[in-house]
């Protein structure tokens, strides 16, 4: 089992710090648009947005690659100051490297099993007003498409009475994705695209409390829009074939269709985030 320290707040300004140290490093370029759409700083605790019950948010970002939460959170904390909370599940809680931090950055841990504790857990840490940030595909689409979305972030959002913002992230899978590891040629001077929608606001969506998948489609609808945003000007023109974009768009990645043919292939994850 891995070491768990305590929740400290300064060790989540140190992974900030770092990642802002990657960034300038490789030079990488974040272009953002929605800014509008994200909440203002308000009251501040030092460096970090002050916790103010009632002002939190659910925090939905598209998972292309193993780096969109990162330029994800880099880009809250730069406009709102904010610390997101992340749900991590328990395979990677357990990792003899990475479970440390995870615990140290106070992150919310889902277990093995309905994960029940840690829905909970988020409920109150909105409710407290904290940033709750979801995956909700629950898993890298390798269509570069957004996938059917769990419905977790719709439910959440409902019971504690927070927004869900919704984060595309378009060209960070460039960096870091399945079965394409980290090249530090494609990172220098690498864009990365990201477009914030407009928060939904449960009380707006279809009937959450009893039946929360049409609105976690309309979610998923709204990430693609995102995602289609940030693909149409991104500031490279790819060859077509290009392994790094969706078949729609005369790329290489598998269609819609192949995904789903392959991600049942590879079974469900079993215990330790390893598939069947």
């Amino acid at each position: 089992m891995a070491w768990r320290p305590r929740p400290n707040d300064r060790f989540y300004r140190l992974i900030v710090r770092t990642g802002l140290v990657f960034r300038g490093l490789f030079r990488v370029r974040v272009i953002l648009t929605g800014k509008e759409h994200l909440p203002a700083a308000g009251a501040l605790n030092g460096p970090y947005r002050r916790v103010v019950p009632g002002e939190g948010a659910v925090v939905a970002i598209t998972h292309f690659g193993y780096l969109d939460f990162a330029f994800a959170e880099l880009v809250l904390w730069q406009h709102t100051r904010a610390q997101l909370r992340f749900l991590i599940t328990q395979g990677a809680a357990d990792h003899w490297f990475a479970g440390p931090a995870v615990s140290a950055a106070g992150q919310v841990v889902v277990p093995y099993g309905s994960g029940g504790g840690a829905y909970d857990a988020a409920v109150a840490k909105l409710r407290a007003g904290e940033y709750v940030a979801v995956l909700p595909e629950a898993g890298v689409s390798r269509s570069f498409t957004v996938r059917e979305c769990k419905t977790g972030a719709v439910r959440m959002a409902a019971e504690a009475g927070v927004p869900i913002i919704p984060v595309s992230v378009w060209g960070a899978h460039r960096l870091l994705t399945r079965h394409h590891g980290f090249s530090p040629w494609r990172a220098w001077r690498a864009p990365v695209r990201i477009h914030v929608g407009e928060p939904l606001q449960p009380g707006t969506l279809p009937d959450p409390a009893h039946d929360a998948r049409p609105a976690t489609e309309e979610l998923r609808k709204v990430l693609q829009s995102g995602i289609d945003v940030a693909a149409g000007d991104f500031p490279l023109t790819p060859a077509p074939g290009t392994w790094w974009m969706p078949a729609h768009l005369a790329g290489g990645a598998p269609t819609d269709k192949e995904r789903q043919r392959l991600d049942a292939a590879e079974g469900p994850r079993r215990a330790g985030g390893r598939r069947g």
